[in-house]
């Protein structure tokens, strides 16, 4: 099969376009677009980092104008979305519940063997969820023999848990806080749910199309990594046979090394709007670093896993991404008391603005200012005096 040749021009667009980003409410708007996200994207990746606003509801904003929060739950209420752990945790349209299962399966099965004190403490759990339709950690009494050595140091109740939701015997919901309510699946799968297993075969082409899907262009390495819980995966396998057969096409970019592949009905004439987007780091485009350097010629690391002294634009920088261009990066947090949402750094890249691109970035500002429930911003330094007085003197 021929490869597909294209510039690096071409390949942005490409992958903008499939990470909705291509224009301005790419996907509609209202709850309708945010179930089409999630169906487009195929996982929307959940973080609880509460700097600004959660990453899930984050990358809702940034494609779906007039997004409320309460629109995620309602979805999974509704029982169109779930939230699972495939590569990371997030939500997932509920069509693709069978391709949950092989994660699930590889969880209950891959994992190191259990105490007896664990596997009864689960089923005691079980036993409790079958009664009580739903349980909170807050449920159980404080079961801790030694004192917590850490963050992820979890006390054997909330192990139990978070390893029966894994096994896929618990599913999660969600408090209006954010806390997780844990139930059956009986409860909250709708009864005309596909629940056979894939064969290893189907649930390889599954990824591999559902990556392509979301990402435009892709390695192997980042459609490995979607699957990479379900060990022994054949992603890498079936991804060569479907590049033999034309189901999937084989890519050449000038100045990056491949294999790199893209779908074969792929539209490789898409428009860019320009507008500018103020991304979570969590967001599809921004969670796989070497396509940011190979695609965007744009290096970028979240900063917050970064040791303090060690950072160099701030604990949780948010990419500005203008067109196909990435023209800063901004280390804010909102106070929610003052209602001020505080930007400590605003670095620009070295790229010329236009007025044009200051005015879309400073309505994507003022826009990003009310999604945080904030009122004013406060900025406190920036690598760009002219660029920063001109955002001030919009916002006074």
């Amino acid at each position: 099969m021929e490869p597909i040749v294209l510039t690096k021009t071409q390949a942005r667009k490409i992958i903008l376009n499939a990470a909705g980003l291509a224009r301005k409410a790419q996907f509609g708007t209202g709850i309708e677009a945010v179930f089409r996200v999630i169906d487009h994207l195929g996982f929307v990746q959940l973080d609880t980092n509460y700097v600004v606003e959660r990453a899930h509801h984050h990358v809702m904003a940034a494609r779906v104008p007039d997004y409320q929060t309460k629109w995620l739950a309602e979805l999974c209420e509704d029982g169109l979305v779930f939230e699972y752990f495939t590569s990371d945790a997030g939500y997932l349209p509920m069509h693709d519940f069978r391709f949950s299962l092989p994660v699930k399966k590889a969880f209950k099965t891959q994992r190191k063997p259990l105490t007896e004190p664990e596997i009864n403490l689960m089923k005691q759990i079980l036993d409790r969820a079958e009664r009580e339709e739903s349980l909170m950690v807050g449920d159980f009494e404080n079961d801790r023999v030694e004192a917590s050595s850490g963050w992820w140091d979890w006390r054997p109740a909330k192990v139990a848990l978070e390893r029966l939701y894994l096994d896929g015997n618990l599913m999660i919901s969600r408090t209006k806080a954010f806390q997780k309510v844990y139930g059956l699946p009986l409860d909250l799968v709708p009864r005309e749910t596909d629940l056979n297993m894939p064969t290893d075969e189907e649930y390889a082409r599954f990824v591999i199309r559902r990556t392509l899907g979301a990402l435009g262009i892709a390695y192997s390495k980042e459609m490995a990594w979607r699957a990479r819980y379900a060990k022994g995966n054949l992603v890498k396998k079936e991804l060569e046979k479907m590049a033999r057969t034309g189901e999937v096409k084989t890519v050449i970019i000038e100045g990056l090394k491949g294999p790199l592949y893209t779908l074969p009905d792929q539209e490789t004439n898409i428009d860019i709007s320009n507008e500018v987007f103020i991304l979570s780091p969590f967001d599809i485009l921004n969670v796989f670093r070497h396509r940011l350097k190979d695609f965007f010629n744009f290096d970028y690391q979240i900063e917050c896993f970064v040791p303090a002294p060690k950072r160099q634009y701030g604990y949780f920088s948010l990419p500005i991404l203008a067109g196909e261009t990435f023209i800063a990066r901004m280390d804010a947090k909102a106070d929610r008391k003052q209602k001020v949402l505080i930007v400590h750094n605003l670095h620009f890249e070295p790229v010329d603005l236009d007025p044009i691109t200051i005015e879309k970035f400073i309505q994507a500002l003022k826009a990003f200012v009310q999604f945080n429930k904030c009122r004013d911003i406060l900025f406190k330094k920036s690598n760009n005096e002219s660029y920063r007085e001109a955002i001030i003197e919009s916002f006074s």
